[in-house]
């Protein structure tokens, strides 16, 4: 299905149209971006980090994404990733080599997104083992998303630009890992073997590192059809999902323009993602959890096990009134429903109204 040629009443055909979850992750956003994305020239993340995690099978062979958009397993699709984005390029690099061929003379990072590093999934358990023993922990992935974001907002954080000039970065570098092995209190981590591992990364990266808002602009301005995608959903928004039981960013259609600099007009269709029922992983509140033999019917059939932390999630039934909500905060123009085969085996199908 070519999106930019779409048919839908009151709603303006452009160049850029946005992928985003309607509930609380886990919809199928990958497999729609990927069908997608073979008529896209650009594909774009805006948000999160290796939180995210989508799987993609070519040819029977699957892959396993976390950081790199869906769209990247086409040879004519660009990739970039936005400045709202936290990176930790350990696992960027894994991915790329994961992926294979030239994917990096089509990958374009922003200089304004965020590194993360391993000290912040060092932290990101600390703080869950500390809640868990409060008996308020959140659920994380534990890999170092909020505790990036913390860094971030405490203008203490490392953008990846910095990386271009490798000895600025270096005196950034040790600034920031000494102060945070002084706050949390983490007397061994090994600095010289992040350092060197670094080193590797800004010859390999450094240019691929770019003004990402002049990027796509000017790609806007040439008319260029640009797919994004979006990580998480809108359930786990930080300021408009299940606080405090949600992500570090910004999952909402709002994020698409502080996490890529785009102008909010360029923006020509929304597409919501739904699954035919609800999953989540981690805590938090789910009013139609299902803690019985139907949950486990929909786990099992639809094979509902996080592609990040491989963990079991929660099922329940499909909520009417979440999705209302969902569609005002992100302006949804399109449904896209997923999953519907898992419910086939079921004699009786509830709903949230």
């Amino acid at each position: 299905m070519n999106i930019f040629d779409h048919q839908i009443k009151n709603v303006d055909k452009g160049n850029v149209v946005a992928i985003l979850g309607a509930q609380w992750g886990d919809e199928g956003k990958g497999k729609i971006i990927d069908m997608l994305s073979e008529y896209s020239d650009i594909t774009c993340r805006f948000n999160g980090g290796a939180n995210a995690g989508h799987t993609i099978s070519v040819n029977d062979k699957k892959y396993a994404l976390h950081l790199l958009p869906c769209g990247v397993l086409y040879d004519n699709n660009i990739s970039v990733l936005g400045n709202g984005m936290v990176i930790h390029v350990k696992s960027l690099m894994e991915e790329i080599e994961s992926v294979g061929g030239k994917l990096l003379d089509r990958l374009y990072l922003s200089n304004k997104a965020h590194i993360l590093f391993d000290i912040h999934q060092i932290i990101d358990s600390i703080q869950e083992t500390k809640k868990l023993k409060e008996g308020k922990q959140i659920g994380t992935t534990k890999r170092g998303i909020g505790p990036c974001y913390s860094t971030k907002a405490s203008r203490k954080g490392i953008r990846l630009g910095t990386l271009k000039n490798f000895e600025n970065f270096k005196n950034m570098y040790s600034k920031l890992i000494d102060h945070l092995m002084d706050l949390y209190n983490i007397t061994e981590y090994d600095k010289e073997k992040e350092l060197n591992l670094f080193y590797n990364y800004h010859l390999k990266l450094r240019d691929r590192i770019v003004d990402v808002i002049s990027f796509m602009n000017t790609n806007l301005e040439n008319n260029k059809k640009v797919l994004i995608e979006g990580a998480n959903a809108a359930m786990l928004d930080i300021d408009f999902g299940t606080y405090p039981y949600v992500t570090s960013s910004c999952t909402t259609v709002g994020g698409v323009f502080s996490g890529l600099g785009i102008h909010h007009k360029k923006l020509n269709l929304v597409v919501g993602v739904v699954k035919s029922y609800l999953t989540r992983v981690g805590c938090g509140p789910f009013l139609t959890e299902l803690n019985n033999d139907v949950g486990q019917y929909l786990r099992e059939k639809g094979h509902e096990y996080g592609t990040t932390t491989k963990r079991p999630r929660r099922c329940g039934w499909l909520d009417i009134p979440m999705l209302l909500y969902v569609k005002c905060i992100n302006s949804i123009d399109m449904i896209n429903l997923t999953k519907l085969d898992v419910l086939s085996g079921l004699e009786e199908i509830l709903l949230c109204v």
